[in-house]
């Protein structure tokens, strides 16, 4: 692998076609496409400061390294990427990309990130900012999570998240065989329209959480008093620790709470309207 280090690139394409590559402490400045159709490529203290600095590049590591605002739309229609203790202050990363790990990195604009990747493992990951991460993505393994993003993990499949922190809004919406462990989910209309959701030691709060859902399970959570209006059309089966403010209009399944404030069934309720409610 050669070794290139201390050095600086700008322009149109400096990297174009590169293989077996260790680039330590180098810049790639104002441009685009800096390390473009490469493979085997090792990144270790770099600074990319000029637009999309990684397309079409199979195999490659990112270590301590920054990507400006100028980076943008900075790994696309790429495969097989390690990035660790990197900081991102760009928009628009990760598209089109298949097996990624991601772990210790923060992104401070998490503009529609991830978007159609498949394969995503994440460890200690932050996004601030932006909207609609990970849309359209697909087998994802997330352990430690902290998000303020809008309308984070939009139709996802088989997801499975551990430890989360998620402020946002319309989260989870079309979403299919997710399961989230032990997080804190933050804001209104969680869930609607999942197929497969399942919620295990988690704190929810926000306006009309879980509603159109499908096979919805809940098993030992809390809700915030804020949550009203809970389960309107939809299948479930829930174990709820605590109370919960307000049950509406669940089709079927089965929901038992320590208290429930009110319920509310009233003639737009929809078939079968079975759905077995009480408290222990």
């Amino acid at each position: 692998m050669q070794l290139i280090k201390d050095k600086e690139f700008g322009g149109e394409r400096p990297l174009f076609a590169s293989h077996d590559l260790h680039l330590d402490n180098v810049t790639i400045r104002e441009g685009e496409s800096g390390i473009k159709e490469c493979s085997n490529i090792v990144a270790t203290n770099c600074r990319f400061e000029g637009n999309y600095p990684f397309w079409h590049v199979h195999g490659f590591t990112i270590d301590n390294c920054y990507f400006a605002v100028g980076g943008r739309s900075a790994l696309w229609y790429s495969d097989h990427l390690i990035m660790k203790d990197t900081v991102i202050d760009a928009p628009k990363m990760f598209r089109e990309m298949n097996d990624i790990e991601i772990e210790n990195v923060q992104m401070n604009d998490a503009d529609e990130v991830f978007w159609r990747c498949n394969r995503i493992r994440v460890k200690n990951l932050r996004l601030h900012d932006g909207t609609y991460p990970f849309m359209f993505s697909n087998d994802i393994y997330v352990d430690g999570l902290e998000s303020d993003s809008k309308y984070v993990f939009q139709y996802v499949k088989n997801v499975e998240i551990h430890n989360a922190k998620i402020t946002t809004k319309d989260a989870f919406w079309e979403v299919e065989n997710v399961t989230i462990y032990d997080s804190e989910l933050n804001g209104e209309y969680l869930g609607w329209h999942s197929k497969n959701l399942r919620l295990v030691n988690c704190h929810i709060s926000g306006e009309q959480p879980l509603c159109y859902a499908e096979d919805l399970v809940l098993e030992n959570c809390t809700f915030d008093p804020s949550c009203d209006r809970a389960f309107e059309y939809s299948t479930l089966n829930a174990d709820i620790r605590g109370a919960i403010t307000n049950i509406k209009n669940p089709m079927s399944g089965r929901i038992i709470a320590d208290s429930i404030g009110s319920i509310t069934l009233d003639e737009n309720i929809k078939a079968p309207a079975d759905c077995v409610i009480e408290t222990r």
